[in-house]
């Protein structure tokens, strides 16, 4: 891979750990948020329905964005979006103007999502993207298991009564309020989105063709899949596995904190942080099991096993609790590339529309957050996360009734060892896909 080709892979690494990073924080502040500005749950529940919502409203427009104004305009305006939604709620930090900026920042990142995909793929090579896709889920991972340390780190040294020490933290210190210290994270996330558009407005992107199939396609083509029952079958199992991610990393916080006594601040941030660690583990697990395995076993089992360590979380003790709700992130790790693969594979045309419906149903992350919220208020969070197992059920179904057109290909264990040594001795072949 050339210079320039890998300058673009890290930088398209470098954005997928920026969105994490500011996406994959809400579950560590949702207990902060509910006391600085004496919410309730329910209330507490629309942040991630604002930021989700985003999803819904903007994929389907974003991938023609992309069309016709190209990669690099369409990051741009990604990025002020996000810059804009920080800047406004971190100088007016009210719960009504939280609810606009998580929207403004989930336009932003939805369409820094439909844009990155397709250039990696062109910037390492169609040959070399599984394995660049898997580098990039790891930086993803990173992002999310780090950021919750860095709200920790923050909040634990702005407190009320204690004194800043460094530029930085001074710096915050004249600027965020003292009661709500966590305010500081999206000064932070100004900052971020900031240092993105320079860099963006600086660097030069190559122009590349999508291939027919790949394209996101007229509202005609839409209307096609939408008619068929395989295809929303797809789209309420992408709602329901976004809707079990967020509704356990937004809730568990809180759940640890109400139920168990643990400091949101400190263990409840470790636990959320620890979730999206080991998802990020469970990926790679993930991937060698697809060589091995049919796709639909391995979701029937990581569907069943992460059924049984919610109810581990749910009803055990504190400790038991702690570690379960981290381990719901190994479990969760597979869902979606299974998903969304058995989904692609079910159907024999108009692949970029439908990858385009599927992540409009991302919005699963607001319906069943603010759904647990609105529950866990009238008959308490316990009770509320009881929708999970209807949520991780129907994923468990899909095991039974998926029929794809093609099954993912295995290999023996013998021809899977040879070609992962294969590609870590040998390294990836030089690509020549890309134009200038």
């Amino acid at each position: 891979m050339n210079q320039r080709r890998l300058s673009i892979v890290l930088l398209v690494f470098l954005i997928f750990f920026v969105i994490s990073f500011l996406t994959n924080i809400l579950g560590p502040l949702i207990p902060d948020i509910i006391s600085g500005f004496d919410l309730s749950l329910s209330l507490a529940g629309f942040l991630p329905f604002a930021f989700f919502i985003a999803y819904g409203v903007m994929s389907i427009p974003a991938g023609m964005l992309l069309e016709r104004f190209r990669e690099k305009p369409v990051m741009i305006a990604a990025f002020v979006m996000a810059f804009g939604g920080s800047m406004l709620f971190a100088a007016a930090p009210r719960f009504q103007i939280a609810l606009v900026s998580l929207f403004l920042i989930g336009i932003g990142m939805t369409m820094l999502q439909v844009a990155i995909n397709p250039l990696l793929r062109v910037a390492g090579g169609e040959e070399h993207f599984a394995a660049n896709s898997v580098a990039a889920q790891l930086v993803f991972g990173g992002a999310s298991f780090l950021s919750p340390f860095v709200y920790s780190y923050l909040v634990a040294h702005l407190k009320a009564g204690r004194p800043a020490v460094g530029p930085v933290l001074s710096m915050l210190a004249r600027v965020v309020p003292r009661q709500l210290p966590w305010v500081s994270l999206y000064w932070v996330f100004a900052a971020v989105t900031l240092v993105m558009i320079v860099i963006l407005a600086a660097i030069k992107l190559p122009r590349y063709e999508l291939a027919e199939g790949e394209r996101i396609g007229p509202w005609t083509a839409h209307r096609d899949l939408l008619k068929r029952p395989v295809v929303l079958l797809y789209v309420v199992a992408i709602f329901c596995y976004v809707g079990s991610e967020q509704g356990i990393a937004n809730w568990a916080s809180k759940f640890l904190a109400t139920y168990h006594g643990f400091d949101p601040q400190v263990e409840g941030a470790r636990a959320v942080a620890m979730f999206w660690g080991l998802m990020t583990v469970g990926c790679l697990l993930g991937l060698v099991l697809l060589k091995l395995f049919d796709g639909r076993r391995i979701l029937i089992g990581f569907a069943s096993a992460a059924i049984l360590t919610l109810t581990a979380a749910l009803t055990g003790g504190a400790t038991l609790s702690y570690y379960s709700f981290m381990a719901l992130g190994f479990f969760l790790s597979v869902m979606w590339s299974v998903i969304f693969s058995l989904a692609l594979n079910s159907v024999d045309r108009h692949h970029g529309s439908f990858s385009g419906i599927l992540c409009t149903a991302i919005i699963g992350g607001a319906f069943v957050s603010l759904a647990v919220g609105w529950l866990g208020e009238r008959f308490g969070l316990r009770s509320g996360m009881l929708l999970l197992y209807l949520t991780l059920g129907y994923i468990l179904s899909i095991g039974f009734w998926a029929r794809p057109l093609i099954d993912n290909a295995t290999m023996s264990l013998r021809d899977l060892t040879l070609a992962l040594r294969q590609v870590f001795v040998h390294g990836p072949r030089p690509s020549s896909t890309m134009t200038p």
